[in-house]
């Protein structure tokens, strides 16, 4: 199945901007991939002159809110990092079971990448000159210049919101046949973690493990091994 990626611009954002920027870009994305009936919901945004809309489900709110804290959650103990969030897309496909399968599979179509690098504002400092007997007030500057910041911020997210437009409307045909009744295509969100668990996590999905002997054992952590200096399947990255 061709799953088709957006890279969406990245965004130099503070951390009280993570929350409202996430939901601004993750509810533009999936009320646009809607496929039923929904409630619109037009929200503003507190922090920008932003109007967004909403699919008006409290469930889907719910599990955006549950991943935005999680996102958070790990910026607080990774700092002024570059980070990324992915929303994927899929269909649930019946497979042949075996030993080490289950009998269904999870099969993208579609993937976007929100990057962020959330910084921390540096704090200002009262300079004196030995020239001069001209006083700026500190306060008023950083006033301005965090004005300055913020009115660029939020071109770069209408900017993103743009670019999640353009392509919903020009990419279409890889979007699976609608099953009648279905509001949602279903879908999943993930944060950074680490190669070792982001692994687990994946194979926990699709994989039940027998129990192990330990020569089995040993045989299978080196293949664990071998697929974390290989990377994760293309379609899944």
């Amino acid at each position: 199945m061709n799953c088709e990626v957006c890279q969406l611009k990245e965004l130099e954002v503070e951390h009280f901007e993570i929350r409202e920027v996430l939901r601004c870009i993750l509810h533009t994305i999936v009320f646009h991939r809607a496929l039923g009936l929904v409630r619109p919901k037009d929200v503003d945004l507190e922090l920008f002159e932003i109007t967004y809309v909403q699919c008006g489900d409290v469930e889907l709110e719910k599990k955006i809110d549950e991943k935005i804290d999680h996102f958070i959650s790990w910026v607080e103990k990774h700092p002024n990092k570059k980070s990324q969030i992915c929303l994927s897309f899929y269909e649930v496909k019946s497979k042949q079971p075996s030993w080490f399968t289950n009998k269904t599979e999870r099969l993208y179509w579609e993937q976007w990448y929100i990057n962020l690098n959330v910084t921390q504002h540096p704090k200002h400092h009262s300079s004196k000159s030995h020239h001069t007997k001209l006083v700026v007030d500190p306060g008023e500057s950083a006033t301005e210049e965090r004005s300055s910041r913020r009115a660029m911020v939020e071109a770069s997210l209408r900017e993103v919101l743009f670019q999640i437009i353009k392509f919903v409307n020009e990419k279409k045909d890889h979007v699976p046949p609608i099953s009648e009744g279905v509001i949602y295509f279903p879908y999943e969100i993930t944060i950074p973690r680490s190669a070792l668990s982001s692994l687990y996590l994946l194979f926990s999905v699709n994989i039940v493990l027998p129990l192990l002997s330990s020569s089995d054992s040993a045989f299978g952590m080196d293949m664990i091994k071998r697929m974390l200096h290989s990377g994760h399947p293309t379609m899944l990255s």
